[in-house]
């Protein structure tokens, strides 16, 4: 029989309460301090403190922007573009990221949005096709 697929750990709290079920240790802290021994506290505590990087949806704006962006065909980025993708970079991906002259800094950049967008476009396609 399968075994029942946890959810993702969305921070350190999730992963910690893993660990300790994984090796009984869970059960033993409720057998000794009961049911209610504050786990469920701390755990949200700890995924508070060190959430694990979830993207945040683009908006359509953003998702307007990086179209006209990756479908212009060109491979340099003027200082106000790259203050515009810092910006939908820095929100999605919850980054501090700040304007940089750092050519591969900016690839990389740029090549994550284009992946984040590459998503988004697809999912687009998609609706496309199955609405005609």
């Amino acid at each position: 029989m399968a075994r029942p697929r946890k959810k993702q750990a969305e921070g350190l709290g999730d992963t910690v309460e893993n660990i300790l079920e994984a090796t009984g240790i869970a059960k033993v802290a409720k057998w000794v301090m009961g049911e209610d021994c504050g786990c469920e506290e701390r755990k949200a505590k700890l995924n508070e403190l060190w959430r694990y990087k979830k993207p945040e949806c683009l908006t359509e704006e953003e998702y307007s922007y990086l179209d006209a962006f990756y479908n212009r065909g060109r491979s340099s980025v003027t200082p106000s573009e790259q203050r515009e993708l810092l910006k939908i970079y820095n929100r999605v991906l919850h980054e501090r990221m700040q304007p940089t002259s750092c050519g591969s800094c900016l690839r990389e950049i740029v090549n994550k949005l284009n992946q984040l967008y590459a998503v988004y476009k697809a999912e687009q396609d998609a609706n496309t096709t199955t609405d005609k």
